[in-house]
């Protein structure tokens, strides 16, 4: 395993900044609130469903949670591809 400090501030530093920054940016470029925010929306709707009444920051917080998995996944299958490569 070579530099896990490295790995583990792109994961939990880098990462999510570049969600934020990816939220953010979808937004200032016109995309639709409610397809920029949707895990939350769908994740905050099946809460109520059931009965539970969340805040709307539990919705944003999903969106941002989703974003960031969407980031490390892409990451990870770069590395693996780099890694293929050489």
């Amino acid at each position: 395993m070579r530099r896990p400090a490295l790995r583990l501030v792109a994961l939990l530093l880098l990462a999510p900044v570049l969600a934020v920054v990816l939220i953010t940016t979808l937004l200032l470029l016109g995309v639709e609130p409610h397809w920029v925010f949707l895990p939350g929306f769908v994740v905050k709707s099946r809460l109520e469903a059931l009965g539970i009444h969340v805040p709307k920051p539990v919705g944003v917080l999903t969106t941002a949670v989703v974003w960031w998995a969407i980031i490390v996944a892409v990451w990870l299958a770069l590395r693996r591809l780099w890694r293929g490569a050489a």
